[in-house]
């Protein structure tokens, strides 16, 4: 028989183990940054617009080779009762007056048609399409990138904001604890009210930044939340970042080695090289309007039609479908057309061309121009971030050092609450300051790689 204890032991676990899955679900889950890249490259909008212009310029690319097969044409009528009227001379057999008669007639026709020169414009076209889609591939390659660049650093803003809420928590719960010790030792006469009031009031002053400090730190993660789509109800937490982040910079190239890098690597600017080559190729197209145009038609027709009427003579008309199968003919046509005006049409249309290519060739020089100033000025923020982190790293040590010794003497009387109050302010703010300058160091990386078009996906965007 089982004893009391092992009965027990049961009961136990029976009762523990529904709240130890309460826990588990209660638990929030741990977004890791390729967790948010993921989800962000799959709802975004941005991208499955780009994606959806990547769709359309394949059609135009379809639609620009359809243009050299012919354009076969099927056609057919079938007219089951026809009356017409008409006057008849006497002859020797019928007198003279109008007649009437009745038919039933059918038709079919097929005809096919090529064009065998207008101006290459198809050609060009068709080099303009093929321009366009890959311009729209390294468009939806950029969009991927800019969705990837804007979420990395809401996340880096959101784990800035949540350790510096922690650093304020740990502010607090040591100017509380301060504040015990005031008490205690102005019961016992060793501190004086004013003391007593001054570090409550500095109490109270680190409670209001701790509360700042988590109402940015909660904005920030619905930020990060609103980039991925995710639903704001639903429980999330941030994975914690890599021990050594901001820690340990990375070797950064010289600037000319990343210039470099940008004017190969980056989407958007190789996309507009390609805009503009299409622009280019639809002047020409506009051009070709001037020339004439050459056609080259065949065409298969067959007509039969059967007389109606209780006539004996009549009734000797072959049936209709009779008369298709053996009446089908054919033809042959070469057309050419010239327009010799148009009411200036065309040479509007050419110079819409003409000035589309040449706002394409602006727009590619500013985005150089563009892309060389943001990847000098990332160049340098990174290298001032740099800075700021080794001299954070410095006046932290320092403050550390200096707050211990304040704190010692202000236990034995030696100091005043001013020179405690004014070394834990500067202990906080050197802890603040070298947070910030570490995941300003990392947020300078993802804006270098962004710069340059390096910006690493977990997934390849490519369709």
């Amino acid at each position: 028989m089982p004893s009391p204890r092992l009965w027990l032991t049961a009961l136990l676990i029976l009762l523990l183990s529904p709240a130890s899955l309460r826990s588990e679900e209660a638990r929030p889950r741990r977004l890791t940054l390729d967790e948010c890249l993921r989800e962000a490259l799959a709802t975004a909008s941005t991208g499955k617009k780009a994606e959806h212009a990547l769709t359309l310029k394949g059609t135009d690319v379809l639609q620009s080779y359809g243009r050299f097969l012919p354009a076969l044409t099927a056609s057919g009528a079938y007219s089951p009762y026809r009356v017409s009227k008409g006057y008849s001379p006497a002859t020797a057999t019928t007198p003279e007056g109008y007649s009437t008669t009745k038919t039933e007639s059918a038709s079919a026709t097929l005809s096919a048609s090529i064009n065998l020169f207008n101006g290459l414009g198809d050609y060009a076209a068709l080099q303009a399409a093929l321009k366009s889609r890959r311009a729209a591939r390294l468009s939806l390659r950029r969009a991927y990138e800019t969705i990837a660049y804007d979420v990395t650093q809401a996340y880096y803003q959101a784990l800035l904001d949540r350790e510096l809420h922690a650093i304020a928590l740990e502010d607090l719960a040591t100017s509380e604890d301060q504040l015990k010790l005031t008490e205690n030792q102005f019961r016992v006469g060793l501190k004086s009210m004013t003391d007593r009031y001054q570090q409550e009031a500095e109490a109270a002053s680190r409670r209001l930044a701790a509360i700042r400090a988590g109402a940015r730190a909660e904005r920030s993660l619905l930020e990060l939340l609103r980039r991925i789509q995710r639903d704001p109800a639903e429980p999330v937490a941030l994975a914690d970042p890599p021990r050594q982040m901001g820690a340990t910079p990375y070797a950064l190239p010289p600037l000319d080695s990343l210039l470099q890098t940008a004017l190969v690597q980056r989407a958007d600017l190789r996309g507009s090289e390609l805009e503009t080559r299409a622009a280019r190729w639809k002047l020409s197209q506009a051009r070709g309007r001037r020339l004439p145009s050459i056609d080259a038609t065949w065409t298969l027709s067959s007509d039969a039609s059967r007389y109606l009427g209780s006539l004996p003579t009549l009734d000797d008309t072959p049936a209709l479908g009779d008369q298709l199968d053996r009446s089908v003919g054919q033809a042959v046509s070469i057309g050419l057309s010239w327009t010799v005006f148009d009411g200036w049409l065309t040479a509007y249309q050419v110079q819409s061309a003409r000035i589309g290519w040449l706002d394409r060739e602006l727009d590619l020089g500013d985005l150089r121009r563009d892309i060389e100033i943001d990847l000098r000025q990332a160049y340098g923020d990174y290298r001032s971030a740099l800075g700021e982190t080794e001299t954070a790293e410095v006046s932290l040590r320092a403050a550390r050092s200096a707050y211990e010794a304040v704190r010692k003497k202000y236990e034995l009387g030696a100091a005043g609450f001013v020179d405690l109050s004014a070394a834990r302010a500067a202990l906080f703010s050197a802890r603040s300051s070298l947070t910030q300058a570490r995941y300003g160091l990392e947020l300078q990386k993802n804006v270098i790689a962004y710069a340059t078009g390096t910006v690493p996906l977990p997934v390849n965007p490519q369709p």
